[in-house]
């Protein structure tokens, strides 16, 4: 029976490739367009199937730049598609409009490719599911929601406001982070470009006033003779030592449980990662549950799209209370990682019936709590940035003077 069943497997992994074909439709009109498939033969089938008589297949080359698709690229290209449904453009055209307006030919391909699937006979949330990459279980439930009841144009507008402000809170972490980032690296950078170049000219010079040296001066010099010697290990260790870092964090899910952890526990930024968190997974579950989810399945999206391993594992045990009969308020209350203005604001929505509209307004309430923490943070990084700088900087140039000021002394002046 092992045997049997490996054909089986080879079919379900038959190579596609991309076709441009143009031929006539029942109405004798040309038409053409792209589709991908794992032979000309079977290209001209898919088209007989739908009514078209095949004139030319041709199969596409490979071009370059293809570039990759981005979060951003999906956000954009679902405003489009909720814009343009909304206004009566067909599905397939509105496909074709964005995919030959987008810039980026990974994204033209990827859209043509799920149009194709669409004009094979898939529905749009099953032509979705074949991307993973790109289009989330969230993504791919709220379209299938949308779909089922005829409300796929307001569904995608949802999904591209949620995408926008999802994509807002991310880029204002990322610009906090950047930021000192940025300076520290530029720091460090300017500091070994000092020990190797301007410390050994400076010890040359010292060496001929055959005198004792300060002893900044001493373990300034020092730490530039093992930059010198060892300077090849100390950047190959530390780029190593990033690599292997990021390397390890996206495979390793006990190290990403870890620091998810430390980052909620830091001083500063752990309360703005806090925040964000708890932005996300209100914002997620009040998309799904406005598109008329049902809670326990929309909590299967709402743990992922949370970001932080900490808010996946307590979700699930919201899941399985809920599941249990429990009410929502009380599973979050019992997994201790939700403020107590979050729970009381859901509390609210479900006696009232308006949980969707309560969680919005939690998720509203906590990125403006971002944008302004976001914003403070700035405004404290750069003096204590400028502090730390001028303390490592200033101290090796005042290191380097002293015994030139010593000598200034001895001498007389």
């Amino acid at each position: 029976m092992a045997t049997s069943r490996k054909p089986e497997r080879k079919s379900l992994d038959v190579k596609e490739f991309t076709f441009a074909w143009e031929g006539k439709d029942r109405k004798g009109k040309i038409v053409h367009g792209e589709m991908r498939a794992a032979s000309e033969t079977a290209v001209a089938v898919i088209l007989r199937r739908q009514g078209i008589l095949p004139v030319t297949v041709k199969k596409q080359k490979l071009r370059g730049g293809r570039g990759r698709v981005k979060e951003k690229d999906i956000a954009l290209f679902t405003r489009q598609m909720a814009t343009m449904m909304r206004s009566g453009v067909p599905l397939l055209q509105a496909f074709d409009i964005v995919a030959k307006g987008s810039s980026s030919l990974a994204v033209t391909r990827l859209l043509m490719d799920i149009k194709t699937e669409v004009e094979a006979g898939s529905s749009l949330n099953q032509a979705f599911r074949r991307y993973p990459l790109h289009f989330d279980a969230l993504y791919c439930n709220l379209v299938e929601a949308g779909e089922q009841a005829g409300i796929l144009d307001s569904l995608l507008e949802r999904l591209a406001t949620y995408k926008e402000k999802i994509l807002s809170i991310k880029s204002k972490i990322k610009s906090a982070m950047i930021y000192p980032v940025a300076v520290l690296v530029v720091a460090f950078a300017v500091t070994a470009l000092i020990m190797i170049f301007v410390v050994p000219a400076f010890k040359g010079v010292f060496s001929s006033f055959g005198a004792d040296l300060p002893g900044p001066t001493l373990i300034v010099i020092a730490i530039s003779d093992f930059f010198v010697e060892w300077w090849l290990a100390i950047f190959g260790g530390l780029f190593g030592g990033i690599y292997a870092f990021f390397y390890i964090w996206k495979r390793s899910v006990p190290m990403q449980i870890v620091l998810d952890r430390f980052f909620l526990g830091l001083p500063i930024f752990g309360p703005v990662i806090r925040k964000a968190t708890l932005a996300r997974w209100t914002r997620t579950l009040s998309t799904m549950f406005a598109a008329g989810v049902p809670l326990v399945e929309a909590l299967n999206a709402v743990g992922p799209a949370s970001g932080n391993h900490v808010y996946i594992t307590a979700t699930r045990g919201i899941q399985s209370e809920v599941n249990a009969g429990t009410s929502l308020t009380v599973a979050m209350q019992n997994s201790n990682e939700f403020p107590n203005m979050t729970v009381q604001m859901v509390s609210i929505g479900e006696e009232t019936g308006r949980l969707d509209s309560m969680l919005g307004k939690v998720a509203d309430f906590y990125e403006e709590e971002v944008d302004d923490a976001v914003a403070g943070l700035s405004k404290l990084m750069e003096p204590i940035i400028m502090v730390v700088l001028g303390v490592i900087i200033g101290g090796m140039v005042i290191a380097m003077y002293l015994p030139i000021f010593k000598l200034g002394s001895v001498i007389g002046f």
